[in-house]
């Protein structure tokens, strides 16, 4: 385990510079003291390591020094041959280079591993996109990547819900997210940070002017900020349904993840009739007749009283459809 440690210390300082004995142990996950002995003993070892003093200093390796100490273990290979999405790196204009890494990575494997990650290849497919739902198409793509590998501002027209529908923006590119098979933007504008669909961008240009990138910004963080926020905004309203059991158990299957479980956790104990009481957040009552419509007969809404009103208009219309003989043409 320490021998393992130290490695990664050594690795940290290689690859990121100067890093004091904070920045290490957050990485590493041990004390501040482990890592001043950790740090000791790669010096004994004859490690060309410095330890600057002062507020701003750090440890850092000579300049030049680069460790051959990279052998992988044999779960490390296995997980680089599952993280190539070809898909997405493709999508980046990263296609030909990621190739070209995986024939590298493999070549320099011993045999032993590159037979093993072979193995991996046959038996695993990772596929990003979604059930029942055609990948975006993303002409700007390649456009909007351009400004974010070189921290560029990139002016946009973009296509949004809400009027006007069409809207010119000058952003900072921060990162992309693929989300499903869906490529997101990342971006601020005037110093606030917000998400865009690629695929709605209609027109995109790279300026000249860089901007600077906080380094403190976390894209995996920001993006699960946006996506608790987006579910915040959108679910504003709840509906109390009686469901049978059966039905419980079937709605990771036909509602989305946030109000499946929403209602798996309200249920309560079956009534007389068998069924359980849930409560669930919906967005508007429009929105949600559609979405408990697909529930059948095995779903019935109590409250909010306007909600009932919509679906008993909804599912008389709906009768009244399919009451009227049907017309030969």
């Amino acid at each position: 385990m320490r021998a393992s440690r130290l490695l990664s210390a050594l690795l940290l300082l290689q690859t990121r510079g100067r890093m004091t004995a904070l920045q290490l142990a957050e990485e590493l996950e041990v004390s501040v003291r482990t890592v001043y002995r950790d740090m000791e003993s790669l010096a004994a070892a004859g490690v060309p390591l410095y330890g600057d003093p002062g507020h701003d200093g750090g440890y850092r390796l000579i300049d030049g020094f680069r460790t051959r100490l990279t052998g992988l273990t044999r779960e490390e290979a296995e997980a680089l041959t599952l993280a190539g999405l070809p898909g997405p790196a493709a999508d980046l204009g990263l296609g030909t280079v990621l190739a070209t890494a995986q024939l590298k990575l493999t070549a320099a494997l011993p045999a032993e591993l590159r037979d093993r990650a072979g193995e991996i290849r046959r038996r695993f497919h990772l596929d990003t996109s979604a059930w029942y739902a055609e990948a975006d198409a993303t002409p700007h793509l390649a456009t909007v990547t351009e400004a974010v590998w070189r921290q560029r501002r990139i002016r946009v027209r973009y296509r949004r819900w809400k009027a006007p529908q069409e809207a010119t923006r000058t952003l900072d590119p921060y990162g992309l997210v693929l989300k499903s098979g869906r490529w997101y933007l990342v971006a601020a504008r005037q110093g606030r940070v917000r998400t865009y669909r690629v695929s709605q961008i209609l027109r995109a240009q790279v300026l000249q002017d860089g901007f600077e990138r906080p380094r403190d910004f976390d894209l995996a963080a920001q993006w699960r900020s946006y996506l608790a926020d987006f579910d915040a905004r959108r679910l504003r309203g709840t509906a109390v349904v009686r469901l049978t059991p059966r039905l419980l158990a079937q709605l990771p299957d036909l509602l989305e993840p946030a109000v499946a479980r929403a209602a798996q956790d309200s249920a309560g104990p079956p009534g007389p009739d068998g069924r359980v009481q849930a409560a669930i957040p919906v967005e508007s009552p429009d929105h949600a007749v559609g979405m408990l419509l697909r529930l059948g007969a095995e779903a019935e809404v109590t409250a909010p009283p306007e909600l009932r009103a919509l679906m008993t208009r909804t599912i008389t219309a709906l009768a009244d459809t399919y009451r009227e003989p049907t017309t030969e043409p």
